[in-house]
Formats: C-alpha cells, sequence, structure tokens
C-alpha cells in the first residue's frame, strides 16, 4: 500500500468517527430544550443577535453534515473495491484528502468576466477543513443555547419564587402599596427581559424587586405590630374607661359619705353649685365630665384603619383618663380619711371618758366642760376636724393630768 493511500485510509476512518458522533451530537442538540425555546421566540436585545448567528451555524452544520456523509459515502464505495485503479486511487485520495467538497456555486457577471473567466465560481474544500468549520458552527450554537439555558434554569425558578411572594404579600397586606407597586413593576420588567432575551437580561431588576417585596413585608409587618399594640392599647383603655366609671361611683359615694357632716370647703372633689348636680350631683364636673366619648372616636378611627392618626390620639387620652382616675381615687380617700378620722377621735374620746368614769371624774368640774366640748365639736355638724382634735386633745391631756395627781 502506498504511502497516501494509507494516510487516506486513516483519515477515512477518522471522518467516518466524527461524522458518527456529529450525527449524535446534531440530533442532542436538535432536542434540547433551550434550542427549542429560543427557536420559538421572539427574542430581543443580546440574545436575538447571538441566536442570528447560532441559527446560521445550525444551517452550515446540517449543510455540512450533509456534504460530509455524502463525500465519506463516495469515497467509501471507491475504496471498498476489490481492485483499485491507478484512476481509483487517486479518485479515492482525492475526495478524502482533496478539496473535493463544493461549498458553493455562484454566477460571475458578464461585466466581471475575462476573454477566458468561468461563467460560474465554485467554493470548495477539503473534509478536513468542513469538519473544522462545523466545529467552530456547533461551538457557536451549543455555546449560545447553553447559556440560554442555563440563565433560564437558574433565573426562571428564582422569578417565580418572587412573584409568589409578591403575591403573599400583597394577599396578606390586603392592599396594592407603592412598595408593591413598584416591585410589581421590576418584576414585570425583568420576567420579560429573561424571557425575550436571557443573554442580556439584568438580574439587578430582580434582586431589585426582591429587595422591595421585602420591605413591603417588614412594613406589613410593622403595621401589624402597629394594629395588635394598638388594638391591646385600646382593650386597656376600655378597661380604664371602666375603672374611670367605678372609681367616680366610689367618689361619689364618698362624698355623700361626708356630706353634711363637715363644711363644704372641707369636702374634696364637691361641686361647687347646685347648678352642677345633674348627672353626679356631689362631684365637680372636671371629675365628672364622660371621657367614652373620646374614647369612641378613637375606636372608630381604628375601625377605619387609621391607625397612624389612632395612636397619639389614644396617647393623650390615655394620659388624661389616669390623671382622672388618679384623681377620682384621690377624692375617695381624702373623704374617706376625713370621716375614719372624726370615727377615730369620737372613739378616743369614749375611751377616755369611761376612764374617767372608772377613776370617779365623771363629774368632775374641770374635766367635765372639756368632754361636753369635744362631744359637741365631734357631734355638731358640719364638722371641724381641726376644733374637734384640739378639744379631744385638751380633754386627753387633762385627764391625764388630774390622773397623774390622785394619790
Amino acid at each position: 500500500m502506498t504511502a497516501p493511500l494509507a494516510t487516506a485510509d486513516r483519515e477515512l476512518a477518522r471522518l467516518e468517527a466524527a461524522a458518527t458522533a456529529i450525527a449524535a451530537n446534531l440530533v442532542d442538540l436538535d432536542g434540547n430544550p433551550a434550542r427549542k425555546d429560543l427557536d420559538k421566540g421572539p427574542l430581543t436585545g443580546r440574545t436575538a443577535t447571538a441566536w442570528a448567528d447560532a441559527a446560521a451555524a445550525l444551517t452550515q452544520l446540517w449543510d455540512g453534515y450533509r456534504l460530509l456523509t455524502d463525500v465519506i459515502a463516495r469515497a467509501r464505495a471507491v475504496r471498498d473495491q476489490k481492485r483499485l485503479s491507478d484512476a481509483e486511487r487517486a479518485e479515492f485520495t482525492n475526495l478524502v484528502l482533496g478539496r473535493s467538497i463544493t461549498l458553493s456555486t455562484a454566477a460571475v457577471p458578464l461585466a466581471q468576466r475575462g476573454l477566458l473567466g468561468a461563467g460560474q465560481v465554485s467554493t470548495t474544500c477539503t473534509p478536513a477543513a468542513l469538519l473544522s468549520a462545523m466545529e467552530a458552527a456547533f461551538a457557536t450554537a451549543v455555546g449560545v443555547a447553553t447559556r440560554a439555558g442555563d440563565v433560564w434554569q437558574r433565573l426562571l425558578p428564582a422569578a417565580a419564587e418572587a412573584t409568589a411572594a409578591l403575591a403573599t404579600v400583597r394577599r396578606l397586606t390586603g392592599t396594592d402599596t407603592p412598595t408593591l407597586a413598584e416591585a410589581d413593576r421590576r418584576l414585570g420588567r425583568f420576567t420579560a427581559a429573561l424571557a425575550s432575551d436571557p443573554l442580556g437580561c439584568d438580574e439587578q431588576d430582580l434582586a431589585a424587586a426582591r429587595a422591595l417585596i421585602d420591605r413591603a413585608d417588614a412594613e406589613r409587618t410593622s403595621a401589624e405590630e402597629l394594629r395588635e399594640n394598638l388594638t391591646r392599647r385600646l382593650a386597656d383603655a376600655r378597661r380604664l374607661a371602666d375603672e374611670i366609671a367605678s372609681a367616680g361611683r366610689a367618689a361619689g359615694a364618698a362624698i355623700n359619705e361626708v356630706l353634711g357632716r363637715f363644711a363644704d370647703a372641707d369636702i374634696a372633689g364637691l361641686a361647687a353649685s347646685e347648678a352642677d348636680l345633674d348627672t353626679a350631683p356631689q362631684l365637680r364636673p372636671d371629675l365628672r365630665t364622660d371621657l367614652r366619648p373620646d374614647l369612641a372616636a378613637i375606636e372608630a378611627l381604628a375601625e377605619a384603619g387609621q391607625w397612624s392618626m389612632v395612636s397619639p390620639r389614644l396617647h393623650d387620652w390615655t394620659a388624661r383618663a389616669r390623671d382622672r382616675l388618679a384623681a377620682l381615687r384621690d377624692v375617695t380617700a381624702r373623704n374617706t380619711a376625713m370621716l375614719a378620722a372624726r370615727n377615730e377621735l369620737r372613739g378616743r374620746l369614749d375611751a377616755y371618758r369611761a376612764k374617767a368614769v372608772r377613776r370617779g371624774l365623771a363629774e368632775d368640774e374641770k374635766l367635765s366642760p372639756l368632754a361636753d366640748a369635744a362631744r359637741t365639736a365631734l357631734y355638731t355638724a358640719p364638722c371641724d376636724l381641726d376644733a374637734a382634735r384640739a378639744a379631744v386633745h385638751a380633754y386627753q391631756d387633762a385627764l391625764t393630768s388630774t390622773l397623774d395627781g390622785q394619790p
């Protein structure tokens, strides 16, 4: 076997193996999901430009594969003959190693021909050169499909997750806030770009949309926390209103207990005139003013969802209500204490008079007037508590002094 023939045989074997691999790879590329999606279009931007080049490369691949398999078949038919003539050897060698593949044939315009020029010009190449060109075309087509597929595989689930998160936050919020609207706009722009231009879409839009969704969720959470906090505070305010009503009744009862028994000026919380004695006769108007209508107005704001207006008004109402509750409790305490002090003095006077009786001093000319004066002070209305206390102390001191002087 001559050296050129052996070289041609080796090249034919290489071309046949390459054709088998090419067929498998072209079928895989043809079935690639990303390649199919790119074919469906419509495409825009960088992807449209890249896929136009890739589509041309694919056409070149299939055309090249047809040309390559055709020359391989012709070469194999010649080589498989039992005996080759010199012409057949030359034909076989030229088919495998020579410029045996016609890539294109173009007509030469008459104006561009010379007298001896041909009417057609053909572009030819060797099978090896065609194979190299096909490898480059395959790399171009696979590169675009792979890059686009990788982007879709990575970002389509992320976009779907962001879309679901947006829907969830919108549902939980119950309204379309400006933050959610901006997130929706950016996410829509990103998903549209991702569908038509995966190679040129800007991931910053997706990141920005995610950040806006997170912010909207945080705003929603803050609003919910505010509503929950204010709801608790409104419940506390209602309980405080009930306490004020109870304290008002207790203060009125305490005033009733001391009314007429002590001077009006000494009674805590007593109304200044009968004109004030309409709904709660014994309390001053500032203590009788009902705070519940103001609370009802605040609750109406809450029911309308005006939570930002509720907080400052509720803060002011609560401060006034606590002051009112403290004042009413002070009225009760002071009036109760005044009555308790008078009763304590009466008990003390009775105890000391009993002591005087036991020591034979019931009719003592010095002590009796003091005892009568103390009793008169304690049992005459209105009672002057300071004067009564002084009278009891005078009788107590005189009795003690008298008893100390007895043998």
